[in-house]
């Protein structure tokens, strides 16, 4: 059986049809109005994003896999240095596709004194475009205004200086510090 060769137009069509059914429809970009989840958290509590909208800003940090290598510094590193991150008016969490068993576990064992979020669902990771076809979460983190509007995607986070990128970068966003705003912390 001998295959039929590919014209000029299938050549090119081929590789551009895997290539759009590996990426989503629309990744989300600067600008764009965050995707609304709820999400079981660490700390026994559900989170909602629309529930910060006109009052905080918020950071979504998106992590693989829970006790990992890099993972666990990351996540140290935001829990040492969440003073820091608290003087700006925003409310910050770390996210992955893991069970809430595992996240509440990871939780306790890094330290973590905010809430770590679970998606075992992985329908919020797709919508922000982060989960990898390998089944986990890439490390991206989300930065997003009072309005729900995504003011920063930082995908070339590093764990080892992930709390002072993040301090960092709020600063640079502009984001109030809690004694600037108008809010009661």
């Amino acid at each position: 059986m001998t295959l039929p060769k590919l014209t000029l137009v299938g050549r090119w069509l081929a590789p551009l049809s895997v290539a759009l059914t590996l990426t989503p429809a629309h990744a989300l970009e600067v600008g764009d109005v965050a995707p609304d989840f709820t999400l079981p958290a660490s700390d026994g509590n559900s989170y909602r994003l629309s529930d910060y909208k006109g009052k905080q800003a918020v950071v979504l940090a998106w992590f693989p896999k829970a006790y990992t290598y890099g993972c666990t510094i990351e996540c140290k590193s935001l829990a040492e240095n969440g003073h820091r991150i608290r003087e700006f008016d925003v409310t910050y969490f770390m996210a992955s596709v893991d069970p809430l068993l595992d996240t509440k576990g990871f939780a306790a064992e890094t330290g973590a004194d905010f809430p770590l979020l679970s998606d075992e669902g992985k329908s919020v990771a797709r919508a922000y475009g982060v989960l990898h076809d390998k089944g986990y979460a890439r490390r991206h983190t989300f930065y997003i205004d009072k309005d729900g509007k995504i003011m920063k995607i930082d995908t070339d986070v590093r764990p080892e200086t992930s709390a002072q990128d993040m301090i960092d970068n709020l600063a640079k966003l502009g984001v109030a510090r809690r004694s600037e705003s108008k809010q009661t912390p």
